[in-house]
């Protein structure tokens, strides 16, 4: 495309973005992605979170006409996308894992006849020779791969099913690919390249990872509750928590609300009404804080969230930066914080050794996952079943973290798959003709429910419906338990079969079964990735532990931009007068001189009234003595000299 060309392909595609989306301009990144995919080549586009991909492949793929299909990993993240579309007027539908027969068929004859423009699908949809077959029929004009950081082997968050996208390129001929991601390396920029096929002459367009208006600090605390409560009072607005454990986030949410802070939490094991309750609870600012797990945040759009308290220490920069990066998305001045506390260093290094376990029990639990659903040698491909993990492990003695990390790696290694998380709502039929359904001796409230699935739920008399509990309590007026209770009341009469949701994981065996002799699990599974992971963990350790240089630029240059010059917001950086003004040495030497005078401790309340302005860097080298082990801390909060006795003091 020559340059007359392409400047009229960018004042159509700014039509485009002023018809449907009320935008007079693209932000630069967005415009130079547009612009390399209107130019038919390959397009790697490196975007901070919440720097708008959906506009930068939506405008071009209108623009292209003919059909742009998405893959994205996240089932809520592509109802949204479509919903949106829709109501700009685009036709759009979606494609996964947890549509029935009759909304998959209704999906096609959409995509069909209607004209559709954008068709999302989960990555393991392409794993269906069927379904790539009835692709070669459409006209596929762009592929978009979102998160494409998934591909990559040495990623922090790789998905086996990401490496069947591939096939996209037989086929959909010349259309041109844009993968999309918010953090990759230059190891997984390279890796996301090739595993996609990108042809000769194709972009890697990035903007800086820097987002100026965040201020990224660490906090230095063996009492991180107090500290987590000392933030949130001292702030305002929106804030997310994040913790590592599914208990931790109810154990801070039931202190928060003690504490008369709002609050309510989030992990992937609540079900499906408790999550979308929770979230929407935060989103419209019913509880300003939601504590929560990585489950939450990928899709989630709430632009003032003004502060991100990282309780637990994540492993690894990508992930840090990722959730980190939902606050401020408005632009406005935020705060992501990280609480350090002494033992995190270990517990990181742990993780590594809990997510490799030795070869010779990743085989053993193969075998045993074989006997357990009863698979003989030679038997069981294309099984897939619900898996009781729970059970499974007390048989067999496992503890489940180190069972959960051992399926991981069989699944990396293609022996089966282990899905931690299906969209598992509950499910309607109704089972008899619809005359039958006339004059039958209902309770009101069951009669109510059934009115509801009817009205609402088209495609119910020929093939299974998903329903949401909470949709028909909403529509009927009726408590959960009555709901539930005519459900069940409507089944034991055979008017409908019901299918309560299933929160259990599955597992699919990708290949017939092996003796335990001819099993092997790769070097690029489990060595390559081992290594990848260490180097990972070192640099988050890097991060949060090293006092010297700017926050900012220690991770900018994680993420290959080198000479990223100082914040001037991070807590390094807003300490850098303190720090001329005592270097390191002096500090620790009227600190240890401090302590030394004081055989009942010293508190932050002394610490202030000797450092002033200084007292974030004294701490830090207060903190250091205790990471070294010459100092320590009692149950009140004071430091004092480790082994000093009462003699030393007089």
């Amino acid at each position: 495309m020559g340059s007359g060309s392409a400047d009229a392909g960018m004042d159509a595609a700014l039509k485009i973005l002023k018809r449907h989306w009320g935008y007079d301009n693209f932000r630069p990144l967005q415009a130079e992605i547009v612009r390399s995919a209107l130019s038919g080549v390959d397009t790697l586009g490196l975007m901070p979170t919440g720097g708008g991909k959906s506009i930068a492949f939506q405008v071009p793929g209108l623009l292209y006409g003919g059909l742009t299909i998405v893959v994205t990993p996240l089932i809520s993240l592509m109802k949204d996308q479509v919903d949106n579309l829709r109501r700009r007027g685009v036709k759009a539908v979606y494609f996964h894992s947890a549509m029935t027969s009759g909304e998959i068929r209704m999906a096609w004859e959409r995509l069909c006849n209607d004209g559709c423009s954008f068709l999302y699908i989960a990555p393991e949809r392409l794993g269906n020779n069927r379904f790539l077959d009835e692709l070669r029929h459409l006209p596929i004009r762009l592929i978009v791969v979102d998160e494409a950081h998934c591909i990559s082997q040495w990623g922090y968050d790789f998905r086996p099913s990401y490496l069947g996208i591939r096939k996209l390129r037989n086929v959909a001929g010349d259309a041109p690919f844009m993968a999309l991601t918010a953090t990759a390396t230059r190891e997984v920029v390279d890796d996301i390249a090739k595993e996609l096929g990108f042809r000769p002459g194709y972009k890697v367009l990035r903007d800086s990872f820097a987002r100026d208006n965040i201020s990224y600090i660490v906090r230095p605390t063996d009492f991180k509750i107090n500290e987590m409560l000392h933030i949130l009072r001292n702030t305002r607005g929106a804030s997310i928590v994040y913790v590592r454990s599914r208990k931790r986030t109810r154990e801070l949410t039931e202190i928060l609300v003690d504490e008369g802070i709002s609050a309510t939490a989030y992990h992937a094991g609540l079900s499906f009404d408790v999550k979308e309750s929770s979230q929407n609870l935060w989103m419209t600012g019913g509880a300003r804080v939601i504590v929560a797990t990585n489950a939450f945040g990928m899709g989630i759009d709430k632009p003032d969230v003004r502060v991100v308290i990282h309780y637990d220490m994540p492993p690894s920069l990508e992930e840090y930066y990722q959730e980190a990066g939902r606050a401020g998305r408005d632009g406005l001045k935020s705060f992501a914080v990280l609480l350090r506390g002494k033992r995190d260093k270990a517990t990181l290094r742990k993780r590594i050794s809990e997510a490799f376990p030795e070869r010779k029990f990743i085989k053993e639990l193969y075998q045993r996952l074989c006997v357990f659903f009863g698979v003989e040698t030679g038997e069981g491909y294309g099984l897939l079943r619900e898996f009781d993990i729970k059970r499974f492990c007390d048989i067999n003695s496992y503890r489940e973290n180190d069972c959960e990390a051992a399926l991981k790696l069989l699944s990396r290694s293609g022996y089966v798959d282990y899905i931690e998380e299906k969209d598992t709502r509950s499910r309607v039929m109704v089972t008899v003709l619809r005359d039958e359904l006339y004059h039958l001796p209902l309770s009101a409230g069951t009669d109510r429910v059934l009115t509801c699935i009817l009205r609402s739920c088209p495609g119910v008399f020929s093939d299974y419906v998903f329903i949401y509990e909470s949709d028909l309590c909403r529509e009927t007026g009726l408590d959960g338990q009555t709901v539930y209770e005519s459900l069940i009341e409507l089944g034991r009469k055979r008017l409908i079969s019901y299918v309560p949701r299933s929160r259990m994981p599955y597992i699919f065996f990708a290949t017939s079964r092996e003796d335990i002799s001819d099993m092997l699990i790769p070097r690029t599974v489990y060595e390559h990735r081992l290594d990848a992971m260490k180097r990972r963990v070192e640099a988050m350790i890097d991060y949060a532990y090293s006092d010297s240089d700017c926050r900012v630029s220690r991770m900018l240059a994680y993420f290959g931009e080198s000479d990223a010059p100082a914040c001037g917001k991070c807590d390094v950086c807003r300490d850098g007068v303190s720090s001329r003004k005592y270097d390191g040495g002096e500090i620790d030497r009227r600190l240890l001189d401090m302590l030394g005078k004081s055989c009942r401790g010293i508190s932050l309340a002394n610490l202030e009234h000797e450092f002033g302005k200084g007292l974030d860097v004294a701490f830090r080298r207060l903190q250091h003595l205790v990471d070294e082990n010459i100092v320590a801390v009692d149950e009140l909060g004071c430091y004092y000299i480790k082994d000093q006795t009462v003699s030393d003091c007089e």
